[in-house]
């Protein structure tokens, strides 16, 4: 068995990322990484900007809502990611579907016990107000949430959550509707209200957004795919990095790194994964090395330099220095 160690490690990610030899496009550093989380409206832009050669968030922004070349979705964990458009339906196939059922649930369950919907009519409740929203996505093409509650009244109802501890409020059954459907890929996270640093987005159906629906693929296969990508950008990674990468069970990840026929390697804290085809590093090693010359990495620290002419602007993000990590 291999031993990768700590600085074959680095050096990997540092060129995979996109850290030591800048991206010529947001889609380029997007696919460079499999996705960019983006729960943050922020993190995205910031992701793009460390990657990206030149950047601005304008680029960003053409990419994901005029060239829709990059899709906002929720993906693995429950969480935002931003992802090139051809990852779309890999990720809801191999990661999103999953979270459906369970959320599907737990909404009809939350309906009845709050007496929004009455006992054993919250399914049917709920396939009302979610065909009713999608109508009125159709009709407006995009919308925001407050939008879509002129149009349905349903969605106006109020859930109370953490009733009678320090945290408790309520929410819009809006919230959880579009959630779900969101969920089930029918709708996705369009342009927001305001800035690039907005979290208010509007809505659209996903056959409106994209052109087309998210088309149904083989589970097995898209999880090969979704996890080779993973293991070709960040390997490698051990069961604990893969399992917590993509939310799948243990027997989910062992089946789909069987079927890649991926590699064990020895790292430091137990048994890695590469791709049978990414097992010799030495070319690595000797470039990753001298990462010094390319990219603004210093021994163990990064420094991040802002000029006048450079994103963000340099009163908003002054030079700052922070650990690398060791993986």
């Amino acid at each position: 068995m291999r031993k990768i160690g700590v600085e074959e490690r680095r050096a990997r990610l540092g060129l995979r990322h996109r850290l030591a030899q800048p991206a010529g496009s947001p889609e380029e550093g997007t696919a460079q990484m499999v996705g960019l989380h983006s729960s943050d409206p922020a993190t995205v832009h910031l992701s793009a900007w460390a990657r990206v050669s030149g950047f601005v968030p304008a680029d960003l922004e053409d990419a994901l809502y005029e060239r829709r070349s990059l899709v906002r979705m929720l993906g693995m964990r429950r969480t935002l990611f931003v992802v090139p458009r051809d990852l779309a339906a890999v990720m809801d196939e191999a990661c999103t579907k999953a979270l459906a059922p369970g959320e599907h649930k737990r909404l009809v369950r939350i309906l009845e016990e709050q007496g929004i919907a009455r006992a054993g009519r919250g399914e049917r409740w709920l396939e009302r107000v979610a065909a009713e929203t999608l109508d009125a996505l159709t009709a407006r093409g995009e919308a925001t949430a407050r939008e879509l509650t002129k149009d349905v009244p349903g969605l106006g109802a109020k859930l109370v959550f953490g009733e009678g501890r320090t945290w408790a409020g309520t929410m819009g059954v809006s919230t959880r509707v579009l959630f779900l459907l969101a969920t089930e890929g029918r709708i996705v996270r369009a342009r927001p209200l305001g800035s690039w640093t907005s979290g208010q987005y509007r809505w659209a159906r996903t056959e409106s957004w994209l052109g087309a629906p998210l088309p149904e693929l083989d589970h097995a296969k898209t999880c090969a795919d979704l996890l080779g990508r993973w293991l070709r950008a960040f390997g490698p990674g051990t069961m604990t990095d893969i399992r917590w990468w993509t939310g799948w069970s243990a027997r989910l990840a062992n089946e789909t790194l069987e079927s890649l026929g991926a590699a064990e390697v020895e790292l430091d804290e137990g048994t890695g994964y590469l791709l049978p085809d990414d097992q010799l590093g030495f070319w690595a090693v000797t470039v990753g090395t001298n990462m010094a010359r390319a990219s603004p990495m210093f021994g163990t620290s990064v420094h991040l330099h802002s000029t006048s002419d450079a994103w963000p602007p340099a009163s908003n993000m002054k030079s700052t220095s922070r650990p690398c990590a060791s993986r």
